[in-house]
């Protein structure tokens, strides 16, 4: 998985984010939907995030992987 830009974050749609409203957890390719997921189960644990963020993050992400 390679490394974002500052350029080529700032040019994904917001619903290329799993949490579009902070433009957080990008999920634009399957390597970065899988790692989205695992970063807000971790982080949820942690108590940074709240179920719901992490429901939306999974959605989003889920909807990456599921794409043909």
């Amino acid at each position: 998985m390679s490394k974002l830009t500052k350029e080529e974050r700032d040019s994904l749609p917001d619903d290329d984010f799993g949490l579009p409203e902070k433009r957080a957890y990008p999920v634009d390719t399957k390597a970065r939907a899988r790692n989205a997921k695992a970063r807000a189960t971790q982080e949820l644990e942690r108590g940074l995030l709240t179920p719901e963020e992490r429901n939306e993050i999974d959605q989003a992400a889920d909807r990456n992987l599921q794409e043909e």
